[in-house]
């Protein structure tokens, strides 16, 4: 039984919507929406793919609420490879079970091993074939991770398992689940928790033309650094650790979209630019692509030398 208080749920609304931006006048429906979860009206089936774990590992860093409240409390997980306390069998009865049911969130991690099927096993099952079962029993599919949202590293030249992402292989099925892709690489928790809290109070959220939220990929990254007005001056790092922006040490926040520099990570500690890191682009449909694109750059070409 459920033992947190009405006061409790407001506490927590409060602090989910103060992380997404959410204004105060929808702190009751987040507040419903935490309910609903809680009282298991919300079975979630995790499924993983071509993956490194790194996106179930950045959700059990959630801390609005914690990972322990929403794994036992606020969502019913129906299965999970890494976190499901069943294992074996008896873990792929419970998975076909809730298949069968539907009327579930399909959260996916991973790319989908589309040329090579046997790179990629659950339970002796070809991955490809259990997405697409357990995503046309699903209300929504989420993408979680660039991986599952657009291929990432495991779809990296030369490709040898022919990756592709969530949404390309369910299209090539048939499959018109309606899917939001939340990149990045790992995708911040926050991302994942408050996706799942829109979905039941408020629905599907507003995408961009990626399928991405625009409450979190609404805006590019470079927009609100804070070494924006060094760029604006022309004011270029030129070694890690200077001073300036870090544009031509191959910084790709002018072309990524997330809300990396008001949200933070690790408990709101730091972002990779404020860590004195460029940003990769972990969250662009091209990251890790192009085999001549490297995520970082020692100095422009032109002042090699200097």
């Amino acid at each position: 039984m459920n033992s947190i208080s009405r006061r409790e749920f407001l506490r927590m609304a409060a602090a989910l919507a103060a992380s997404m931006g959410w204004p105060t006048t929808a702190l009751a429906r987040i507040a419903e929406g935490l309910e609903s979860l809680a009282a298991g009206r919300a079975p979630v089936v995790w499924l993983h793919g071509q993956a490194c774990s790194g996106c179930s590992v950045s959700f059990l860093n959630t801390t609005y609420p914690d990972a322990a409240r929403v794994l036992t409390q606020y969502i019913s997980l129906a299965y999970h490879t890494v976190v499901s306390a069943a294992t074996g069998d008896t873990a792929l009865q419970v998975l076909d079970r809730r298949m069968a049911a539907g009327d579930y969130v399909l959260v996916v991690e991973g790319a989908v091993p589309q040329g090579m099927p046997r790179a990629c096993l659950t339970g002796g099952r070809e991955f490809v074939d259990l997405l697409t079962r357990a995503a046309r029993g699903a209300t929504s599919v989420v993408a979680v991770g660039t991986c599952a949202a657009f291929g990432g590293i495991p779809a990296a030249p030369p490709n040898p398992t022919g990756a592709m992402s969530v949404s390309r292989v369910l299209s090539d099925a048939g499959v018109s689940t309606p899917l939001i892709n939340l990149p990045g690489c790992p995708a911040h928790p926050d991302w994942l928790v408050g996706t799942l809290v829109h979905l039941m109070k408020f629905g599907q959220p507003a995408l961009n033309a990626q399928g991405c939220p625009q409450l979190f990929y609404g805006s590019v990254i470079h927009t609100r650094c804070p070494r924006f007005y060094s760029y604006e001056m022309g004011h270029f790092a030129r070694f890690f650790g200077d001073d300036g922006c870090l544009f031509k040490l191959g910084c790709l926040g002018i072309r990524t979209h997330a809300d990396c520099p008001t949200r933070h990570w690790n408990s709101k500690v730091n972002w990779c630019v404020g860590a004195g890191a460029p940003c990769i682009g972990c969250a662009r449909p091209e990251f890790a692509h192009q085999r001549e694109f490297p995520f970082y750059r020692i100095r422009e070409q032109s002042e090699q030398g200097k």
